[in-house]
């Protein structure tokens, strides 16, 4: 993984696709806090403060290896992926909150996701110096992130409609070049792979489990109705695997296949429970009667 092509790839890679995050935001989805105060403020909490510690509980309870630990971490401090959208869509959440959600989130994890894998890498690596994202390695995160969500919002601000014809070909773009970074990292670690699976695989699936439900059972407790308690639900529950795999593996960053593992087995289990969550809230809904608002951005103030 150390090899200069790898080290060029993923952070064009990371790049490219917080790029095309920016192309699919406007300021208009920071502005509709104001309509969903409590559900943004509820989900936020959840997310930045109550995952990473629940993660933390099952690491400990687990006894995870350093590595696999902090791949762990790395996972829960990661934001929503844009696909909750899609989940939210599905499952009569309200998808202009999964928007705002994830626009505030994505920002916000550029300051949280260094600290949490900092204090991550101290913990778990105490005798272990220089590992972990160092002051130069945290601005190469906000740098390699912040930067292209910015410019991606640029563009939409300046053409809309080239941004929208531009946001799916990138997206591709990007996959196509992560899933090769991806397979070649598996190549390298075939041998230890059925342990990592061993070793993370219960640990994920009851991960993904908890933020769903953390997602959902928050919202609610705190008096958000059903359709905006639906879209936490997803938006925690359905995390952006992509943008942890990448600062895993990227020779600039962590640059530890094994720190990807729990990544890579998260983005696998949690579409199968997000649908699994999903069809019991459909259910929840139907008995209360509730639906999700319109979803388009238009329909949003």
């Amino acid at each position: 993984m150390n090899s200069s092509l790898f080290t060029v790839l993923l952070p064009v890679a990371l790049g490219v696709v917080m790029f095309g995050l920016g192309l699919g935001l406007a300021v208009a989805d920071f502005r509709r806090v104001a309509r969903y105060p409590r559900p943004v403020v509820v989900a936020l909490a959840c997310q930045v403060l109550l995952l990473p510690l629940l993660c933390f509980g099952l690491v400990v309870a687990f006894g995870l290896p350093p590595a696999l630990a902090v791949g762990m971490m790395l996972l829960a401090a990661s934001p929503g992926g844009t696909t909750a959208n899609l989940y939210s869509h599905l499952f009569g959440g309200d998808v202009a909150l999964n928007v705002t959600l994830t626009a505030i989130n994505s920002l916000i994890s550029v300051v949280t996701l260094p600290i949490i894998v900092n204090l991550s890498m101290a913990h778990f690596f105490a005798d272990s110096a220089g590992l972990g994202l160092r002051f130069d390695k945290t601005v190469q995160v906000f740098a390699i992130v912040l930067v292209p969500v910015g410019l991606g919002m640029l563009v939409r601000s300046r053409a809309a409609a080239f941004a929208d014809r531009c946001r799916r070909p990138v997206k591709i773009a990007s996959v196509v070049i992560l899933v090769g970074v991806i397979v070649a990292a598996i190549a390298g670690e075939r041998d230890h792979i059925g342990g990592y699976l061993a070793e993370v695989g219960l640990i994920a699936l009851l991960f993904s489990v908890l933020s769903l439900s953390v997602g959902y059972g928050a919202s609610r407790a705190a008096g958000v109705r059903h359709p905006q308690a639906v879209a936490a639900c997803m938006e925690i529950g359905v995390h952006n695997t992509t943008l942890a795999l990448a600062v895993a593996l990227s020779p600039a960053l962590l640059d530890n296949a094994r720190m990807a593992v729990p990544s890579a087995v998260y983005g696998v289990l949690m579409f199968f429970t997000a649908a699994l969550a999903g069809l019991l809230l459909r259910r929840i809904g139907a008995r209360e009667g509730t639906s999700a608002p319109p979803a388009d951005r238009a329909a949003a103030p």
